[in-house]
């Protein structure tokens, strides 16, 4: 009995730990990487790193154009590693843009975007627990809204936010076109919470992201051997034979 208690008690804690990684989210990587386990992307830690590199295409406050922003990712270079790119949005209905505002995240204009469709609002809602101007039902909660949970949300400041540094209380570009007006993209405020859209000549923060899992290595490609080669091994390995019955002989 007390046997069957301890493997009960075991496989209890195990159940646990699958619930809590089932739950994780953003990881830890190391040099300045974070993984998201549920959208399957690597962020860079720094939210505002086009300004602590000092890129020349942005301004004093890590500020860009929404062409300079979508430049600045694809062409980024961090320790080695390319393939960034600016945040994407697809419709949270996984069909076609719903561009009426709501307060539930239930639209595409929407505070309390919480779909994985919109990788910068899944960002904020869920992996960082922050908050909107208003609550799913439509109610104020302007002491909370903002990146530091108390409703401060004057534009130009930043806060570390769990394993995100430097994230800027501004708009932040995505990388995907606003379909309904010509020359604007998609935007999230992170002072505020809302999903929405902006003219391309603006000037906001960028925060570049990755498809896949930086630790998984893709295996190396077979290397091809010529023709040539195959036969001269095959025409010694029949040599070797023949050398053989012969001793054997």
């Amino acid at each position: 009995m007390k046997h069957q208690k301890i493997l009960l008690a075991l496989a209890l804690l195990a159940s646990a730990a699958a619930i809590g990684n089932a739950q994780a989210s953003l990881v830890d990587r190391g040099n300045g990487l974070l993984y998201d386990n549920v959208l399957n992307i690597t962020w860079l830690q720094d939210a505002n790193y086009a300004r602590t590199s000092h890129y020349v295409g942005a301004d004093s406050s890590g500020n860009m154009d929404w062409a300079t922003a979508t430049t600045w990712a694809a062409n980024l270079n961090y320790n080695g590693l390319t393939g960034w790119r600016l945040a994407s949005n697809s419709p949270v209905n996984g069909s076609s843009f719903n561009y009426s505002f709501a307060s539930d995240g239930t639209t595409d204009y929407s505070y309390n975007v919480t779909s994985s469709h919109s990788e910068l609002a899944y960002m904020y809602y869920v992996n960082l627990d922050l908050k909107g101007y208003f609550d799913a039902t439509g109610n104020s909660q302007l002491d909370v809204v903002g990146i530091f949970g108390d409703g401060t949300t004057d534009v130009g400041l930043e806060n570390d936010v769990g394993l995100v540094k430097n994230l800027q209380s501004n708009l932040y570009w995505s990388g995907t076109t606003y379909a309904a007006a010509v020359g604007n993209a998609w935007i999230f405020g992170t002072f505020n919470g809302l999903q929405y859209h902006n003219d391309n000549s603006g000037l906001f923060n960028a925060w570049a992201v990755r498809s896949g899992d930086v630790t998984v290595v893709p295996s190396p490609a077979p290397v091809p051997v010529p023709a040539a080669f195959w036969l001269f091994g095959s025409g010694l390995i029949g040599l070797m034979g023949l050398t053989r019955r012969g001793n054997i002989g």
